[in-house]
């Protein structure tokens, strides 16, 4: 089963070698690996392409502008060739260790979409969760209701960035958002063609705005616009 791993990137030039050394050290996997650079200003470009690493992988796309995360998605939507496709962030607070977890019900479950969910099996508001602070956890929570109440679904985590799907699927959406809003597009369309979503728990290890987190408070009221938008106005998949 080939995995096509998609890694939109941001100005991650301290991560950006880390996290696809972690990736590539996975060697039970048969993976085509993609990396959409949306237009880093911060040496990451640089990084992208002189460092031996980056020669193990299969694509790199380079945008001319800063269009978002939405959009580096989408640009490497036409070059997938796996069976599975999986969204990897780029700065660490997803580890690829969690692979195994995510592709099992895919071999177990004849699943079609997974979900990894960072609060799955787990006291929300603990100490411990990987969340940097109890307003990320409540904003992340609310939004996460507001999505199943618009989507007649029952998640625990809906905008994680650990979203993997049989390819045949993912290539037939349309995506529309070209920033942070993909996570609320991509679940709201799915609802929209009946497919379950399973859900796994995950490791995660959030960051601050100081370590160089990109989302706000912004992208939060942006998610629940697009809830909207998705659920009252637009038919699209």
């Amino acid at each position: 089963m080939k995995i096509t791993i998609i890694i939109p990137v941001y100005n991650e030039y301290s991560t950006i070698d880390k996290i696809v050394q972690k990736i590539l050290n996975l060697k039970f996997l048969d993976i085509q690996l993609i990396i959409v650079d949306d237009c880093s200003n911060d040496g990451t470009v640089e990084k992208l392409k002189n460092l031996e690493i980056f020669k193990k992988i299969n694509l790199i796309i380079y945008h001319s502008k800063n269009q978002g995360k939405g959009a580096a998605i989408k640009s490497a939507q036409k070059f997938i060739d796996g069976e599975i496709v999986l969204i990897q962030d780029a700065d660490l607070e997803y580890h690829p260790h969690n692979y195994q977890k995510l592709l099992e019900p895919f071999l177990t479950q004849n699943a079609q979409i997974v979900y990894g969910s960072r609060v799955l099996g787990k006291k929300r508001y603990a100490d411990g969760s990987g969340f940097v602070s109890k307003s990320r956890v409540f904003f992340n929570h609310f939004l996460t209701i507001l999505s199943n109440v618009f989507n007649n679904q029952k998640l625990t985590d809906a905008h994680t960035c650990y979203k993997v799907f049989k390819s045949q699927i993912f290539k037939k959406i349309n995506l529309e958002e070209s920033d942070f809003a993909f996570c609320p597009e991509i679940t709201s369309k799915i609802s929209k063609l009946n497919i379950p979503i399973i859900e796994v728990p995950i490791s995660y290890e959030g960051r601050t705005k100081k370590q160089g987190k990109k989302i706000g408070v912004k992208d939060g009221f942006r998610a629940i616009y697009v809830l909207f938008k998705y659920r009252f106005f637009s038919r699209n998949v």
